[in-house]
């Protein structure tokens, strides 16, 4: 519940980001000129937050793996409501010129450095705490909040979508960023009621095995994993595409209403949130892999389907695609690697080798919808280009996983054979 409540929050915050960034922070922070030039110029402070996630991964992952995951994932929720807090609350370029463009940039950097913590911290503290043989339905939980916090941002983004444009540009578009004040303080309450993880506890009762350098040691003695879960964590561009992208591209291109989009959007990952437990649970039988693989090729040719359904200007075909891409398929991948990548790597480096190799594969996902707008052509197929785009990404991230190490029947305290090889602990 702690890491579901808490994903809920961070990503509720990052995708209200995203939601305002296709819908009005063109004309807000970066007004004149080509509204082709201000979108992508929008997506790009979306991405920029993404430059900063591994910094925040770094620093927060060398702290949650040296005093503890609890205390560390409480800073996080603190940093990221404050950023989105500070948002709400932002003068516009109309008031104050080119200053509100470099705030609101200071302030998606803020929420970026927080967001790169949680995903990792949150997912090692459930894996830790989770029974052996269950560690893939437990922690699916992590991106269940995603799901949660992204169809809440939707939801509440609806009615603000729906209201005359100057209402929406003078005061309806601070009401999300405002109302995320709830949601952090039901989740920071929750997170003060955990007890720390049994497994940092052991190692911090081992002498030497809580290390005064994770990011060394990880580099050192699993340099070769961090790189594997960083080309499997930019297949989370087809995320980006989808939500980002693929919102300002249906109602700039296709002809469709904002808040059918939104709808669409917020129902198929609402779903997901059936299918995700559905597919940890599964993996725990399984194996982590087989779920990964079916995800990545999977997706590489239903983007193609989403885009031809964006075309055909029919809601109905746009849902069933939506649901197939987004939470059918997708959902091997986000209720998976939660566990498959925490449990890459052996607990005295498991918080920063996630967070590390997880945070810069997302820059890709970050500067997905920036690309996105950068390769669109003109005419019917246009988007061509794009889905190219993430076919290629995804077939990249097929070739890491195939090539990572099975982890799912591993015992708890077997988990990153090359560390506890290296170090002399097997």
């Amino acid at each position: 519940m702690a890491s579901f409540l808490g994903s809920t929050m961070e990503y509720y915050d990052f995708f209200i980001y995203g939601t305002a960034a296709a819908l009005v922070f063109p004309q807000l922070f970066f007004p004149g000129g080509d509204p082709a030039i201000a979108a992508i110029a929008s997506f790009a402070t979306f991405g920029v937050a993404y430059i900063a996630r591994p910094l925040g991964g770094l620093v927060m992952g060398h702290f949650g793996d040296r005093l503890g995951r609890k205390n560390v994932l409480l800073v996080t929720l603190m940093i990221m409501g404050l950023a989105s807090l500070a948002i709400g609350v932002l003068p516009t370029f109309e008031s104050i010129g080119i200053w509100a463009t470099v705030l609101l940039v200071v302030a998606r950097l803020a929420q970026g450095f927080s967001a790169g913590a949680e995903s990792a911290g949150a997912s090692s503290l459930t894996i830790e705490h989770s029974p052996e043989g269950r560690r893939g339905f437990f922690t699916s939980f992590v991106m269940m909040g995603y799901a949660a916090g992204m169809v809440l941002s939707t939801v509440v983004f609806i009615p603000i979508a729906a209201l005359p444009e100057e209402d929406l540009m003078s005061w309806g578009w601070r009401i999300p960023f405002l109302l995320s004040i709830f949601v952090l303080a039901i989740a920071f309450y929750v997170r003060t009621k955990l007890d720390e993880t049994p497994v940092f506890e052991e190692e911090v009762a081992e002498a030497g095995a809580v290390k005064k350098l994770p990011a060394g040691e990880v580099l050192k003695y699993q340099g070769l994993d961090v790189f594997r879960v960083l080309l499997m964590s930019a297949f989370s561009v087809m995320q980006t595409i989808f939500t980002v992208f693929g919102l300002s591209y249906a109602v700039d291109h296709g002809g469709f209403e904002r808040t059918d989009i939104l709808t669409v959007n917020a129902v198929a990952v609402g779903l997901s949130m059936v299918f995700m437990p559905f597919a940890g649970k599964l993996s725990d039988r399984i194996g982590r892999k087989p779920l990964m693989l079916t995800a990545m090729i999977g997706c590489s040719v239903a983007i193609f389907l989403y885009f031809l359904a964006l075309g055909t200007g029919n809601i109905w075909l746009v849902f069933a695609a939506s649901f197939l891409f987004m939470t059918v398929l997708y959902s091997g991948f986000n209720g998976v690697w939660t566990s498959f990548f925490g449990e890459l790597f052996a607990a005295p480096v498991r918080y920063t080798g996630m967070a590390m190799g997880n945070q810069l594969g997302l820059m890709v996902a970050g500067f997905g919808p920036m690309i996105g707008g950068m390769l669109l052509g003109a005419g019917t197929f246009g988007w061509v280009p794009v889905a190219i785009f993430g076919c290629v990404v995804a077939l990249i991230a097929a070739v890491a996983c195939f090539s990572a190490r099975e982890t799912a029947h591993t015992p708890i305290a077997e988990l990153g054979e090359p560390y506890l090889k290296g170090t002399g602990r097997i």
